[in-house]
């Protein structure tokens, strides 16, 4: 399997990330039913549309290359990701967000090779602010205009600013914590923790709740691309392709 040209696939998928956006928020706009899925969580027709659009015009991109999508995999989907190259997509990450309309929901895209994730673009659709992130190019930030190169930082001798959940909060995580020299905390939801750290707005993101690999990878991707870690508990990075696509517990770091 020769190396995925990602200079290549990097701008058409920040335009299909965008056009999902759109595609979003027009639902955003103009009302929407909540549904429940078979594991409780919700999902609306802006997961769905999105979905499908994205899974279209990825498999228009790269024919070769399977992608993993969360509505798809919770409709019965299960291509065969064995070559170890694949796509993992969130199409609204944060429908808890979505649907307490507080702007903090994303679009995400994240392509995986032996179980790293190699490039990654995140889209906040309410400001248009669009993440990316791939492997020897660097990580960068736009919105409308030419993209602003961003970097994760060494975390500073004072103490630590954490990212956080708004909508994921268990007493693992105020264990966790509890052993962390913190000086701030900033709360966001969706992938923007992720985010937060790969452009020096945070130190650390832990995670003791319960994700999937399409939560995480596009984040990661930009996290690594950016100069910093995501890891499990024990130190060693996390990786993908792994069993039903579950994660266990992980911390993202800046600079180490």
């Amino acid at each position: 399997m020769s190396e995925p040209d990602l200079a290549a696939l990097l701008e058409p998928v920040k335009q299909i990330t965008r056009d999902a956006g759109a595609v979003i928020l027009d639902f955003y706009r103009e009302g929407f039913a909540v549904e429940g899925k078979a594991d409780g969580s919700p999902v609306t027709a802006a997961d769905r549309a999105a979905d499908d659009l994205i899974v279209a015009r990825l498999q228009a991109l790269a024919p070769d290359i399977p992608v993993v999508s969360e509505e798809s995999h919770a409709d019965g989907a299960r291509p065969d990701v064995s070559g170890g190259r694949f796509w993992l997509v969130d199409p609204l990450d944060g429908t808890k967000e979505f649907v307490n309309r507080n702007g903090e929901f994303t679009v995400n895209i994240g392509l995986i090779d032996k179980g790293v994730p190699v490039l990654g673009v995140i889209l906040v659709p309410v400001t248009g602010r669009l993440y990316w992130g791939a492997a020897g190019l660097g990580a960068g930030v736009e919105n409308g205009a030419a993209p602003t190169p961003i970097r994760a930082r060494k975390a500073p001798a004072d103490g630590l600013t954490v990212a956080a959940s708004r909508s994921h909060r268990n007493p693992a995580l105020e264990a966790y914590l509890a052993t962390v020299r913190m000086k701030d905390q900033k709360v966001a939801g969706s992938s923007l923790k992720f985010c937060l750290v790969a452009e020096g707005e945070a130190d650390l993101y832990p995670r003791t709740g319960p994700t999937s690999e399409w939560d995480t990878a596009a984040g990661h991707a930009i996290v690594l691309a950016a100069g910093g870690h995501v890891e499990m508990m024990d130190g060693t990075p996390l990786a993908y392709g792994k069993p039903n696509f579950l994660n266990p517990e992980f911390v993202v770091r800046g600079q180490i």
